[in-house]
Formats: structure tokens, C-alpha cells, sequence
């Protein structure tokens, strides 16, 4: 590891802000810069010695190498973080336009799965069992399902998201709405009861490096996908018909009572997922 590597790895390992994965990513995405700097020849020791020019260099290879526009932009979030804890956010446009970074085009057809019972039952740790089933019947996050606890989330009518679980500390509430969520409910109480869907012997980055494995050997991967596939089902659930990415009606040619409508479950979805943003629903939905 590099001198600015190393620095890096230090500025991530001080702020504890956001969630494990969160912060897993962003020293990934340092980890890369570190390298990707070096190699190009930036002799930096030190996060604080960073500059307009080494962003440009950065962005000017990841556009080379043909990077989507939002693993792009994902990395300048980690960046313009990076800009802040160093006290020089002016080293970084506030605005990734001032790179020619094209805007996020939200395409979600083809992001929602559903799970395979089948590959499911070739997981043999029963606890990255149980958080499938979790992201599937709840659109849970990963982070969420494997810090699951029953007895705590379990309020008759709906699940308490706990904030230390979710990404962003965002507490929140999701209906029970189907017989196979209180089935799977019931399940775990038998099972954890008052534990996390972490094994005894394990810690949260245990149980996740075993889930990793395990779903990647079965070949369940891109289960953020059953989070798409659980709103589009509520979505459908709630306003009568299928969403634009599941081939329904674009919003832009509803009806003024069927948009009002769209709008309200648009927002209510919003919020049982845990964001605060009207416009995430497109990634999810499609507009």
C-alpha cells in the first residue's frame, strides 16, 4: 500500500459516519484512487496535497476505460466526501456537468429478480437463508436483513426498520400486506427469536463475508434486484396496474386522477424503502 493509501485507509477508519457498507465502498473507491494516482504518476503523500488536477486525471481515466455514468458519478460522491474531510471542497465542482459526465439516465427494466427457490436451497448457512427471504418478501437491504431482529421488528401489522440497520440511519416502518411475510415472521421467531440473522460464533463483516460466499457458490447474485422486484409489486398492489418498467403506463400519459394517484404511492413507497427522495421511485419503477 502507498503512503496516500495508507492515509486514505486512516481518513476512512476516523469517520464512522454512514452505514458498514457505505463506508466498505468508499475505501474501496480510495483504495482505487491511490493507486490509480500513483500509477499515473502523482507522487502524493498525503490526502491533503490532492488538487483540481489530480480530480481531473481521475475523471479523464474512468471515462477512458468507458465507465457507466453512474459508477462515475458513485465515485465522485466518495471523492467530493474526501474534498470535505481534508476541509477542500473547493478542489472539486459542486456539479459533475463541469466534467462532462453525462446525467444518470434511470433504465430499470431488467434490475428486478426474483428469487430461485431452487439455488436458495443450496445455501446451507440457515442465517444468509433467512436474509433472502427477508430482501424478498420486504425489499430489505442487505445491511438490514443480515441485522434483522424478530422480536424488535415484528409490530403486527408492520416491521420496524431500527436505524442502526439502515442505510443512512434512516429508521422506518413496512406494512405486513401477504400471509408469506407473517409465515416467514413466525419463522424467525422460532429460529433467532431475540438475535440478529448473525450466528453466535460470528460478527456482522462474518456473517456478510459468509452470505457473499454462499450466495455467490449458488449463484445468487444482484440481490439488490429483489428490492426492485418487491416494489414493483407493491406499486402494482397499490395503484391497480403495472408500472412503466414492468411495461405500464408511462406517468407522463396518465390520466389527471390516475397521476394523482401515482404520486401518492410514489411517496409512500419512497418512504418504506428508506429514502428521502421523490426521484429514486424512477430507478425502481421507471417514469
Amino acid at each position: 500500500m502507498s503512503q496516500l493509501g495508507f492515509r486514505l485507509f486512516q481518513l476512512c477508519k476516523t469517520d464512522r459516519s454512514g452505514s458498514f457498507s457505505t463506508r466498505a465502498s468508499r475505501l474501496k473507491v480510495l483504495n482505487l484512487v491511490a493507486d490509480q494516482l500513483t500509477s499515473g504518476g502523482y507522487k502524493l503523500k498525503d490526502p491533503s496535497g490532492l488538487k483540481p488536477k489530480h480530480i481531473e486525471y481521475l475523471v479523464h481515466k474512468w471515462q477512458s476505460e468507458n465507465l457507466s455514468a453512474s459508477t462515475i458519478k458513485n465515485r465522485m460522491a466518495v471523492l467530493r466526501w474526501t474534498a470535505q474531510q481534508i476541509g477542500k471542497p473547493n478542489i472539486i465542482a459542486k456539479s459533475n456537468d463541469a466534467y462532462m459526465i453525462p446525467r444518470r439516465e434511470n433504465k430499470p427494466e431488467g434490475k428486478a429478480k426474483v428469487l430461485d427457490h431452487q439455488k436458495l436451497a443450496k445455501i446451507t448457512d440457515v442465517h444468509t437463508k433467512y436474509s433472502l427471504r427477508l430482501q424478498e418478501q420486504f425489499g430489505l437491504r442487505r445491511e438490514e436483513c443480515i441485522k434483522f431482529v424478530v422480536s424488535y421488528a415484528d409490530q403486527k401489522d408492520h416491521i420496524a426498520v431500527k436505524a442502526s440497520w439502515a442505510k443512512g440511519g434512516r429508521a422506518r416502518t413496512v406494512p405486513i400486506t401477504k400471509e408469506s411475510q407473517r409465515q416467514l415472521l413466525n419463522e424467525l421467531k422460532a429460529f433467532a427469536g431475540g438475535q440478529a440473522l448473525i450466528r453466535s460464533d460470528r460478527n456482522y463483516i462474518e456473517q456478510l463475508r459468509v452470505y457473499e460466499k454462499q450466495t455467490e457458490a449458488a449463484g445468487i447474485c444482484k440481490n439488490h434486484g429483489l428490492r426492485h422486484q418487491y416494489v414493483r409489486e407493491r406499486y402494482k398492489a397499490l395503484t391497480g396496474w403495472e408500472c412503466p418498467a414492468n411495461g405500464g403506463p408511462h406517468r407522463k400519459d396518465l390520466e389527471l386522477v390516475a397521476k394523482q394517484v401515482d404520486i401518492e404511492v410514489r411517496n409512500q413507497l419512497t418512504k418504506e424503502l428508506g429514502h428521502n427522495r421523490f426521484n429514486i421511485t424512477y430507478t425502481y419503477l421507471g417514469s
